[in-house]
């Protein structure tokens, strides 16, 4: 069917406008509105609103707790990229190459905490770090490591580091099927030339199957990434609430504090513009450092 020009202007201005009224809404008019309101003091809550300049942000670097949530923040992110994606791969490859025959079965119970609430994850797993009745102490009573049990949310050298493992826990399944599809699109005739030319499986894990799934991995860390630096505070805020004593607190989890519970609203859209740009120099670094020709065989 020809169509004129007009036809197709007015065809893609039918599928774009919408969408760029939706992304105005929900995307650019919380962007430009936080960035406003990070030159005000105000409580959120009423009409007065003070003009104060810079002095947000100057509070900002003045605030002791700033460098604390950026470093727990940083943390989450290096701790989950090597934990997921160590163990999404592995699953992976052991999915798609070993031929098990339960491989389904297995597939959905990795990928049954992905289509769970983030709330109901932090909610379970605040049980099971319970100090009393939780199953990570009980299990180290029953096994005679009752030395090693502590109240693991309840210990500023430890409740950071016991948030690690449900975040984990939490991410595989999602980028296990993503990693499943770049493999399972990998000609077989790419292991058979190699095993041909004596490589073993581990030779061919390194030389054929890493680099060629190798987009699938620079997309889940890079997602990894953004969705740690602007939503870890959700997971943080429903097992710690930033304790103790702020050991937990992460950038986002500071500022639901700052702006909804202490009513100071105007440093909390200056702790979202922090969050904004330290997540633009995060991406920005890592894909000029995992910058990489595509492979081809």
């Amino acid at each position: 069917m020809v169509q004129s020009k007009k036809q197709k202007y007015l065809f893609l201005a039918f599928c774009l406008i919408p969408t760029f009224i939706m992304f105005s809404i929900f995307t650019l008019y919380p962007l430009f509105s936080g960035l406003y309101y990070s030159f005000f003091e105000w409580s959120g809550s009423s009409q007065a609103k003070e003009f104060i300049g810079f002095d947000n942000y100057v509070q900002l670097f003045k605030d002791e707790i700033i460098p604390a949530t950026i470093w727990h923040d940083y943390f989450l992110v290096a701790t989950k990229v090597v934990g997921i994606m160590i163990m999404a791969l592995f699953i992976a490859v052991a999915l798609t190459q070993l031929k098990i025959k339960e491989a389904p079965f297995y597939r959905i119970i990795f990928f049954f905490p992905n289509i769970m609430s983030v709330v109901v994850i932090g909610i379970l797993w605040t049980f099971i770090y319970n100090p009393s009745l939780g199953l990570v102490n009980s299990g180290l009573e029953f096994i005679g490591l009752e030395s090693w049990a502590k109240p693991w949310l309840g210990s500023e050298d430890w409740a950071l580091p016991s948030l690690v493992l449900p975040s984990i826990w939490a991410g595989i399944g999602l980028f296990m099927l993503l990693l499943m599809g770049g493999i399972a699109n990998i000609s077989k005739s790419f292991y058979e030339a190699a095993e041909i030319d004596g490589a073993n499986e581990w030779q061919q894990f390194w030389k054929v199957t890493l680099p060629l799934v190798w987009p699938q991995i620079k997309i889940s860390i890079l997602y990894i990434v953004i969705t740690t630096l602007n939503g870890s505070f959700i997971i943080v805020q429903i097992m710690t609430g930033g304790g103790p004593n702020n050991a937990t607190h992460v950038m986002g989890s500071y500022l639901y504090q700052q702006a909804f519970q202490q009513y100071n609203f105007g440093y909390g859209a200056t702790i979202g513009v922090m969050i904004l740009v330290l997540s633009l120099i995060t991406v920005l670094i890592l894909q000029f450092f995992m910058r990489k020709e595509k492979v081809e065989y």
